[in-house]
């Protein structure tokens, strides 16, 4: 008893120490036994069972085959699967809908033992299961073979079917350039897919109309094709003009065409629109939203002029002591602004409390992992876009303070050019204020309002 009091006494009631729930004992004797055996060790197969026929899948057989599954390769993907769940903070129905979801590609792979398809694991929700965790864990695993076509590659595809294959061949020339650039001389770099996109979008009628007139070949188009096939105005031909020329700009560099029929055309100039401001009691509401998430962003918005992307890249170490950083900019955060934020942290805290995504806005997808969220979060349901209420609070500005563009560009990132666009409506009736009751409105964060 001596030696036993030597540190403290452990004080416990009598014999309630052998009374415990047997299924409780075993449960943890199991975790010991797992959490002390030698991690599992996987190679998967380097080669691959042809399928030679597919039929669909019965529901109820392959729940049953999946509940029995214990191979190598879900005893490794599972070690791997507890160690990045507590380390993201999963909850346990995330844990099990991934474990059975890993259970259900192993019974579904025509190759067992083998690495997995992104598509493949696309296909799991129809079944039950879940992708986009499946795909995460197989991924720290490196059990994942991402297979998945580009958006801007179906566009392309969907674009070219039934032009002649020689023109498809040569527009296949110059995709391959857009994306992934050259080396080579004239180098290039690679080009954004939403540039791509784009151009694709000018370019397609125009594939499609020269086909029909019996071209097989871009070689055979003149100058005056390419005039005479180029919208009136608008968008379109802006795009169209743009596309024309670096299409025919990697032709001729790759020797698919004689000459470059687009050179030296004159680029047309879209036609600029004049920003308005929006509705003030629109804005009032969204600042005033339930959501925590919709009201800051609403709030660094309408008070900061903050873009749409920079919101989604907008990390917590960004803000210190009421200070936002973007780039090389630092911005005192107004009042308000530090109302909502303090109310959004708190909110994010109680919500995703074990969460290690270093972005200041999260949801419920992003939660329990490390990429931002999409860029229809928050603004689905608000009725208002980023760039909407970005462009009326350039406009409050540029109200304010007659015209400054010196002013403009140093508040929010523009460009002279940028800047300018906005002046040009200075005296535009709508930015004069809009009398309620004999009152003007004041904006959230003019000088009126301060």
């Amino acid at each position: 008893m001596v030696g036993a009091n030597r540190f403290g006494q452990q004080l416990y009631l009598a014999n309630l120490h052998a009374a415990r729930n047997g299924k409780r004992r075993d449960w943890v004797a199991h975790q010991r036994r797992r959490a002390q055996a030698p991690p599992v060790q996987f190679a998967p197969v380097r080669w691959r069972q042809l399928l030679l026929f597919r039929m669909p899948p019965n529901h109820a057989a392959l729940k049953n085959r999946a509940a029995a599954v214990n191979s190598e390769m879900v005893r490794f993907c599972d070690a791997i699967l507890r160690d990045h769940a507590a380390r993201h903070g999963w909850s346990r129905k995330q844990i099990n809908d991934t474990a059975r979801s890993l259970k259900l590609l192993q019974v579904l792979q025509d190759t067992p033992g083998a690495k997995i398809n992104a598509s493949d694991v696309l296909e799991l929700p129809g079944l039950g299961g879940t992708a986009a965790s499946t795909m995460e864990i197989l991924a720290a695993a490196d059990l994942l073979i991402d297979d998945r076509t580009a958006a801007v590659h179906r566009y392309f595809t969907k674009h070219t079917v039934g032009l002649p294959p020689e023109m498809r061949d040569q527009l296949g020339i110059w995709f391959q350039v857009m994306l992934g650039g050259s080396k080579n001389a004239p180098r290039r770099l690679p080009r954004h897919p939403q540039t791509a996109h784009l151009h694709i979008l000018g370019m397609a009628p125009i594939w499609h109309m020269w086909a029909a007139r019996g071209v097989q070949s871009l070689a055979e188009i003149s100058r005056e094709d390419v005039i005479a096939a180029l919208p009136p105005s608008g968008a379109n031909r802006c795009f169209a003009e743009q596309g024309l020329r670096g299409l025919f700009d990697i032709l001729k560099a790759r020797k698919q065409v004689f000459t470059n029929p687009a050179r030296g055309l004159p680029a047309t100039h879209s036609g600029s629109t004049i920003p308005l401001p929006l509705d003030t009691e629109l804005i009032r509401a969204a600042l005033n939203s339930d959501d925590p998430a919709s009201a800051l962003a609403v709030a660094l918005v309408a008070f900061h002029g903050l873009t749409g992307p920079q919101l989604q890249e907008l990390a917590l170490t960004d803000i210190r002591d009421g200070r936002l950083t973007i780039d090389d900019r630092t911005i005192p955060l107004a009042g308000p602004v530090r109302t909502r934020l303090a109310a959004y942290l708190d909110h994010r805290a109680r919500t995703w409390p074990t969460t290690i995504n270093p972005h200041l806005f999260i949801n419920r997808r992003t939660g329990p992992r490390t990429n931002r969220v999409g860029r229809g979060f928050p603004w689905v349901k608000l009725g208002v876009t980023p760039q909407a209420l970005r462009e009326d609070r350039i406009l409050q500005e540029i109200h304010a303070t007659g015209g400054d563009v010196r002013r403009i560009c140093d508040l929010f990132g523009l460009t002279v050019a940028g800047a300018m666009r906005y002046t040009t409506g200075l005296e535009h009736p709508d930015l004069t204020g809009r009398p309620v009751d004999g009152h003007a409105i004041p904006h959230p964060d003019s000088h009126e309002s301060s």
